[in-house]
């Protein structure tokens, strides 16, 4: 079934391969457009330098109104977060 939200990612998605945006990648995974797989590689100068982050994106029948869910699958450094523990703040945010 095509909902709005379906077309949308899958325009979404023809833009990404026409187009695609230095240092991302993503795609959906096989048969389920509303889960994806993307990729953030380091930006030069930074602390995060030659890294390669995994994350996964689950979208639902509120997008574009509402964002996807965001999670990292690679362990990263960020400032927001403690090194020594699981604990993070809530102010961690990813703009694709």
């Amino acid at each position: 079934m095509s909902t709005p939200a379906r077309k949308r990612l899958m325009r979404d998605f023809k833009r990404l391969q026409q187009d695609p945006p230095a240092g991302i990648s993503g795609a959906p995974q096989d048969n389920n457009i509303m889960l994806w797989n993307a990729v953030i590689f380091g930006p030069d100068d930074t602390p995060w330098d030659g890294g390669t982050f995994k994350l996964t994106l689950q979208f639902t029948e509120d997008y574009p109104n509402k964002p996807p869910t965001v999670r990292f699958v690679s362990r990263m450094f960020h400032p927001n977060s403690k090194s020594d523990t699981k604990t993070t703040f809530q102010l961690i945010c990813v703009v694709l």
